[in-house]
């Protein structure tokens, strides 16, 4: 069920254009370009360690995200 419920909500990202970094698992994270499983999991962690995030611009606080990897992030995420 848990799988079923992980795919539909990837394939309505994928139909929208957006991951929700608030809510997104590893495997959703990975869809996005550049955030491999070393950067999904920093983003998790990071999440973890501070709640939600309140605006996408938070992630350059997380390890391995610089300014220029969140202007190429910034279209295909949310936080709603």
């Amino acid at each position: 069920m848990v799988k079923i419920l992980t795919t539909l909500l990837l394939f309505v990202s994928l139909l929208f254009g957006t991951v929700n970094i608030n809510r997104a698992n590893s495997a959703q994270l990975q869809t996005l370009n550049g955030v491999g499983p070393a950067k999904a999991q920093e983003i998790l962690k990071y999440r973890k360690a501070h709640g939600r995030f309140n605006t996408v611009d938070e992630l350059v606080n997380v390890k391995g995200i610089g300014p220029r990897t969140l202007i190429k992030l910034k279209p295909h995420v949310s936080i709603r």
